[in-house]
């Protein structure tokens, strides 16, 4: 008789081999990948209507749930993966030697859009430039997870390139951006960012205490499992909970008003940047590990600092762009503020390029400074990108959208599952092309169809 397999996950250790020693691309191609991301979102928007469904259940007995209702939500939910998934797994996999000749096409394509409807379309009253700043934002965030749900699976195929996955100690890749992007988008649409009073350490304490459970659970059932960890990435028992939980617990033990949050964090980026040059980077990066808890996390424990200084540097930012108490915050709506986020994309960008010559490269292990500035850059330009749909007619969100906006944690949850499920039951490794496809497309699908049918079920579960 056979003996039985002594792992749930046979490949382990190839699957780990598969993505270290990884070297990334480049700024410039991250920087296309995402405009093709954000015009995918605009073109969406474009031709979209703006017809919104009623996504609660019937309020008593009596009232009947329309199935006619329900078939046009599902039919616009495949139109809006059509458009904006499917196109992004093929620009991730088959059609990534492309990329730059694909961006400069959709930017064609984009303002020949704008310049053949925007004569057509009247200029939006106040009232709705305000609610239209709040859709760019959720698709936006949106944006970011539906790449990262995406990433986190293809990454395991043969058929997603070794350059757009995690860089082992220096460089730039697509899902390098994923963490610090993670950290940006909650501070920018904060508590802080919005000048809400502040909130007592306790209670930010409870509040966080879901992504810490989280952790632990994730810690547990990749043991579990035997699941393939990188240690490299974020320590033996650390991971992207702990970030985002140590990160909040950071902001609100420290509080200081949005306005000098930036001061703030610029202190703790340089202050941290000054102690990775005297010689901590060389003790994060090495391959040595003590046995006490911080020498076997690192990598997670010290990156705190840089993700906690992006975090205060994205309050002021939402702050300044979007919830400013003063007496233009009206104005700082759409167009102001799509204008402000490109200058202050383009000043990032400039900043990037000097410290990564100058300074330090870029190393998302160590959440650099230069790092943070990079991740500033990539997600201002996002926002700049996805303001130009003021510019066009037609809805500025879809039904996919904003079912993923109101089931943030939920969907996120749900893909990390679905990824677990898929790497213990096919060889990621040996699979072909059209079969990487055919599973990325399904698990995709899956994703898309689950987190819509929670949305047009009342299911919340926010991030």
């Amino acid at each position: 008789m056979d003996s039985l397999p002594n792992s749930f996950n046979p490949n382990k250790r190839l699957k780990e081999e598969f993505v270290t020693n990884l070297t990334g691309s480049s700024m410039l191609e991250v920087s296309a990948l995402l405009t093709i991301v954000s015009i995918l979102v605009i073109l969406r928007h474009s031709f979209s209507s703006n017809r919104h469904f009623d996504t609660s259940l019937k309020k008593n007995d009596n009232e009947i749930l329309g199935s006619k209702d329900w078939r046009a939500y599902m039919a616009t939910m495949a139109v809006d993966f059509l458009v904006l998934v499917l196109p992004n797994i093929l620009f991730f996999t088959v059609l990534a030697d492309w990329t730059y000749l694909w961006a400069i096409l959709l930017i064609i394509v984009l303002f020949f859009i704008i310049a053949l409807k925007r004569s057509d379309f009247p200029s939006p009253s106040l009232e709705k430039r305000i609610h239209y700043t709040k859709e760019f934002i959720s698709s936006y965030r949106v944006s970011m997870m539906i790449l990262t749900c995406l990433c986190i699976l293809a990454v395991d195929f043969r058929i997603f390139p070794r350059k757009y996955a995690k860089t082992e100690t220096y460089g730039t890749s697509l899902m390098d951006i994923g963490v610090g992007s993670f950290v940006l988008v909650n501070s920018l649409v904060s508590r802080q960012a919005r000048n809400v009073s502040s909130v007592r350490w306790k209670t930010a304490l409870q509040s966080t205490s879901p992504l810490i459970i989280l952790g632990f659970v994730r810690l547990i059932s990749t043991a579990g499992v035997d699941y393939q960890v990188h240690v490299g990435e974020y320590g033996v028992h650390w991971n992207f909970f702990f970030t985002l939980a140590a990160t909040s617990i950071l902001t609100s033990i420290i509080n200081v008003p949005p306005r000098y949050s930036g001061m703030l964090g610029s202190l703790v980026l340089v202050g941290y940047q000054i102690c990775l040059m005297r010689g901590l980077n060389l003790y994060v990066l090495s391959n040595e590990r003590g046995m006490d808890i911080i020498s076997q996390n690192k990598e997670g424990i010290f990156s705190i600092f840089g993700y906690w200084g992006m975090y205060l540097l994205g309050v002021q930012l939402g702050y300044y762009l979007f919830f400013g108490n003063n007496s233009s915050a009206m104005l700082r709506s759409n167009r102001w503020a799509g204008i402000r986020a490109l200058i202050l994309s383009i000043l990032f960008w400039i900043i990037t390029v000097l410290l990564d010559r100058h300074v330090e490269r870029v190393s998302r292990r160590m959440c650099n400074l230069t790092y943070v500035t990079m991740v500033l850059a990539l997600n201002l330009q996002v926002l700049a990108i996805l303001m130009l749909s003021d510019y066009i007619p037609g809805s500025k969100t879809s039904i996919l959208e904003e079912a993923f906006n109101r089931n943030l944690l939920g969907a996120f949850l749900l893909a990390n599952v679905l990824t677990g499920l898929v790497n213990l039951s096919v060889d990621t490794l040996s699979a072909s092309s059209v079969t990487a496809l055919f599973v990325l497309v399904v698990y995709a699908s899956t994703l898309s169809t689950v987190v819509g049918i929670a949305d047009f079920c009342g299911i919340r579960l926010k991030f």
